[in-house]
């Protein structure tokens, strides 16, 4: 069995992992493993923002179920052009959307940088 030592330092938020014969040094100020993922710099709708809208919005936003639907480019595009979809998702404008909590950081600001740069699709 591997010895784990954690050890604390009194510079915030790291930690200093040492294992048998190797040391990994960690940051603890992501909360989830999306929020420390590569910043994507040129996002475009068919490669970055649909697999966000299919697995977080759609459950609700298809089909006239919910306001406004986000199933299509043109859908998306429409709701971040009016500033809906960003309020929502930032949490500036009302309840924060989706539902199930604020997305991370990090793809928040992949879709405000998708409508920057004019929505590529």
């Amino acid at each position: 069995m591997k010895k784990i030592k954690i050890v604390s330092i009194a510079i915030p938020l790291i930690a200093i992992i040492s294992f048998v014969g190797s040391t990994v040094v960690t940051s603890c100020d992501s909360t989830t493993y999306q929020d420390i993922e590569a910043v994507v710099t040129n996002p475009t709708y068919s490669k970055n923002i649909q697999s966000v809208m299919s697995a977080r919005c759609t459950t609700c936003h298809y089909d006239g179920k919910e306001f406004p639907n986000l199933t299509t480019y043109e859908e998306v595009v429409d709701a971040t052009a009016d500033g809906e979809l960003l309020c929502r998702i930032n949490g500036t404008c009302g309840a924060v959307m989706p539902e199930g909590g604020k997305l991370p950081q990090a793809t928040i600001n992949m879709i405000q940088l998708w409508a920057d740069n004019e929505y590529p699709n």
